[in-house]
């Protein structure tokens, strides 16, 4: 059965956790999931929605529950720089598939400059060396950290990978994740990119005042917006730009 071996069932509160009124639990889509619980189904799921809809912290509580470090990289990393995380990972609990694989990887782009730094002083002892990433540029760091380490079978989750990518690299992103899912990994991506949450076969789940919604790639806000703005950018920008 296919939720047999998935590295992550179910999420759910934590015995005795309720909803509070105390951030985050005040955000709609985690205020939803202690509530009633989330499936987290194989494959590729990307949770979508605007700045502030809880997308990012539900990843980033998701993936520290699973046992990874909240500034990134894979279950063996404990990059520490500056606690900024959420405490939502101590109200969870995670439902895993029996026989499912412990690896995982965390990429977080707002702290990827500091990991790069602990691959530096923490080289690998087995295998090719890493390339030097603080000598790439930020989208081919990205690139380059996706293609290399997300190879074995497990959990992925990533925050908003796009903000360094360009529109053929978000291309060649969206082929790493469709192997990973190919090859029985489980993906949790939040998004702003209609071109990363494109991937044909992918869960989506929109966040927002509501709470959290599946729904279609055409049926994302965000998907909507995008096409009637590169139809007639005009229209959007004579309400910001004013004329002289």
């Amino acid at each position: 059965m296919p939720f047999a071996t998935q590295p992550v069932r179910r999420v759910a509160a934590a015995e005795g956790i309720r909803p509070s009124g105390h951030w985050p639990h005040t955000i709609p889509a985690v205020h939803q999931l202690l509530t009633d619980g989330l499936d987290l189904e194989p494959g590729v799921t990307f949770l979508v929605g605007e700045n502030g809809a809880g997308k990012s912290t539900l990843v980033e509580a998701i993936a520290v529950a699973f046992g990874l470090s909240p500034e990134g990289g894979s279950t063996g990393a404990r990059l520490t720089t500056r606690a900024t995380e959420s405490p939502l990972a101590d109200d969870l609990l995670l439902t895993r598939g029996v026989g499912a694989k412990r690896a995982g990887f965390f990429l977080r782009a707002e702290t990827m400059h500091g990991f790069y730094s602990y691959l530096e002083r923490n080289p690998k002892t087995s295998g090719p060396p890493d390339p030097v990433f603080h000598e790439m540029s930020h989208g081919e760091s990205f690139l380059k950290l996706i293609s290399n380490r997300f190879s074995r079978q497990g959990f992925y989750c990533l925050d908003e990978p796009e903000s360094a990518l360009s529109f053929s690299s978000s291309l060649a992103v969206i082929g790493v994740l469709n192997q990973l899912a190919e090859h029985d990994s489980q993906v949790l991506c939040a998004t702003h990119s209609p071109v990363i949450a494109a991937l044909p076969g992918a869960t989506i789940l929109e966040v927002g005042e509501w709470g959290i919604r599946r729904t279609t790639w055409e049926e994302l806000e965000l998907v909507q917006n995008w096409k009637a703005y590169l139809q007639a950018p005009e229209r959007y920008l004579r309400h910001i730009i004013q004329s002289t």
